[in-house]
């Protein structure tokens, strides 16, 4: 696959979450952070790289302003969320298309209708992304539309440079459509491109312009994904414009979110209206959370085992409402959090607590899950599995409570438990 789809996301953000230092805080591996297109725009320029002149705009007002700052008689409105497949998509009030190319005069009916909006894609969800936020760019003189993308890819252990000589849609129809029009070229990170694996991305993409100009173009992309601890940089379209040169007509750009110590500016731009709220919250906890679309929530500690409980869940019959991975140095504060988050969801008919304690220890969850349930006054059957390290005064703890937990003495018979509670 050539696109990061929302089911590899999940996982490359489902990665473990390495098991911290007993002493130290957790730091997951997750690597999700996307930018709108008019700051990817911003930071490609920065780079070297030649980008549509654009002004974003918040307000029906600026939307206006900044259409007459371009001055010409057309330009193209376009709606700013974090999904691909704007331009087919369609807005909850009825307007077909998030990216449009207008009349001038037409910009404050356009933004009044998109702004604020609710805008559904192929690739948004079927709830759709907000749109905070317009970009009204200048509209060009387009000759050729090209795709072009740098990921990191696991098989070569670097960054792989994807080009084609089609873009402006959509590159999976492409790639199972015309195969042979991709080129792939895996890239040495120690070394960086060649002058002969720049050319072969320049032949690839069909540039019939300066093809030296041309080839500055992915150099300057490829320094752009390697200075900016990039994790995806794609550009559909890489357009060519009547004069030969190469513009990055659309852009989006993924970062490493290990790299934020050292790229404070782009992280700082982060919008958390296009992330799930959970999601949000769980960070601001050290949690690791994704939101499904199941009604047994699992809180579980270690990736895999989240993984694992997951797939026992669907064997017995049931559907996980989320992941949810503690980490292994969770306290009693984050357990609370967990179940706080976990219970926002309201599909969520059953909770299923799987702990294997290691560096976590059973009677921290076991304090929590008390804590939790008193607290948050529990509406939903809670199974609680607990196994390892302080187990005994964990299942002791629980007894004592006073409160309608049901206890399992392995997975199986866990989610097997959860399963019928909801039955």
């Amino acid at each position: 696959m050539l696109l990061p789809t929302l089911a590899r996301t999940a996982l490359a953000r489902a990665a473990a979450r390495p098991a911290a230092a007993a002493a130290g805080s957790q730091v997951g591996a997750v690597r999700f952070l996307n930018l709108h297109e008019y700051q990817s725009a911003q930071i490609m320029k920065d780079a070297g790289v030649n980008v549509p002149f654009g002004l974003p705009a918040h307000t029906v007002d600026e939307a206006v302003q900044a259409a007459a700052e371009i001055g010409d008689e057309q330009v193209v409105i376009k709606s700013q969320i974090l999904a691909g497949g704007r331009g087919l998509g369609k807005f909850t009030n009825g307007l077909q298309g998030g990216v449009h190319i207008i009349d001038s005069k037409e910009t404050k009916d356009y933004a009044e209708k998109m702004l604020g909006g609710t805008l559904v894609t192929k690739q948004s969800g079927p709830a759709g992304k907000p749109v905070n936020t317009l970009l009204l760019a200048k509209k060009m003189s387009l000759a050729k539309e090209f795709y072009f993308a740098i990921f990191m890819d696991r098989g070569s252990g670097g960054p792989l440079i994807i080009a084609c000589s089609e873009g402006g849609t959509s590159i999976e129809d492409l790639a199972e459509s015309s195969p042979e029009k991709i080129v792939k070229v895996p890239v040495d990170i120690t070394t960086g491109p060649t002058l002969e694996q720049i050319e072969t991305v320049v032949n690839g993409l069909g540039c019939s312009g300066d093809k030296a100009a041309a080839g500055e173009q992915i150099q300057a992309l490829y320094n752009l994904f390697i200075d900016k601890d990039c994790t995806m940089v794609e550009v559909n379209p890489l357009a060519e414009d009547t004069d030969g040169n190469l513009i990055a007509a659309d852009a989006k750009i993924g970062f490493d979110d290990n790299a934020e110590f050292r790229q404070k500016d782009v992280f700082a731009q982060r919008d958390h209206t296009q992330e799930d709220p959970r999601e949000v919250a769980a960070g601001k906890w050290d949690l690791n959370y994704i939101g499904l679309d199941g009604n047994i929530g699992c809180m579980v500690n270690g990736a895999g085992l989240a993984m694992s409980t997951m797939d026992i869940i669907s064997l017995r019959g049931g559907s996980p409402a989320n992941f949810l991975d503690v980490g292994g140095s969770a306290n009693v504060d984050q357990i609370k959090a967990a179940f706080e988050i976990i219970t926002t969801d309201p599909a969520v008919k059953a909770i299923l607590v799987n702990i294997f304690g290691g560096i976590m220890k059973c009677d921290i969850i076991a304090e929590g899950i008390i804590e939790a349930s008193k607290a948050l006054d529990l509406k939903v059957p809670v199974v609680v599995r607990l196994e390892g390290t302080n187990v005994e005064r964990g299942k002791q703890l629980l007894e004592e409570s006073g409160l309608d937990l049901i206890t399992a003495d392995d997975l199986d018979d866990a989610a097997a438990k959860a399963v019928a509670a909801i039955s």
